[in-house]
């Protein structure tokens, strides 16, 4: 009988062993997805931050502009790239200050879009109409990289905190992690005045 309980519990160990073992393979990969995505988010940023000097100088060479507004985007700009985080501390706290920083920029480059509105013969040249098109797509890519990573986290996250992977992610280490939010004041329907 004694051997019968020996075998049995041996047998359990292994099983259990082996089920941490898959268990860490999963969260590892899980995580390495979700560093992919980090990376994706971030080039997608510092692709919209290499095209705003173009916008600036295009803007700038071709109408008597706002200084304050372009110094802005400049400024918003230099601030925003300073900001980077490790994918292995993607906490609420540093997604916040980053998502903080990209927000900045675009409030930015919303208020210089909305002044070039002023200038009809700076819309119509070619090279402001690349860029603006440019930094169109860039955003576009900006959302599709965001909702990947969020995606990529919830999966992450949804797996360390799933019985039994919650015990190996608690002996490994692994932690949830943060994605981002909406922006604040996202849920407001934007004021169209004619």
């Amino acid at each position: 009988m004694k051997k019968i309980v020996l075998i049995v519990v041996g047998l359990l160990i292994v099983i259990l062993a082996f089920q941490s073992c898959n268990g860490y393979n999963n969260l590892v990969k899980l995580d390495e997805d979700v560093k992919t995505k980090w990376n994706q988010v971030e080039t997608q940023y510092q692709r919209r931050a290499d095209l705003i000097p173009n916008l600036v100088n295009t803007v700038k060479g071709a109408a008597k502009f706002e200084q304050s507004t372009l110094t802005q985007v400049t400024e918003a700009r230099a601030k925003a790239t300073q900001i980077t985080i490790d994918p292995d501390k993607l906490t609420p706290e540093n997604i916040e200050k980053y998502q903080a920083a990209q927000g900045q920029i675009s409030q930015a480059l919303g208020r210089l879009l909305m002044v070039t509105e002023n200038y009809p013969e700076l819309k119509a040249t070619e090279q402001f109409r690349d860029v603006s098109a440019e930094l169109a797509g860039t955003e576009n890519r900006i959302g599709v990289a965001r909702k990947d990573f969020n995606e990529s986290v919830q999966v992450y996250n949804t797996k360390v905190r799933s019985f039994p992977n919650n015990i190996t992610a608690g002996l490994f280490g692994f932690g949830q992690k943060a994605g981002f939010k909406a922006d604040a004041g996202a849920q407001n329907a934007p004021k169209v005045q004619f």
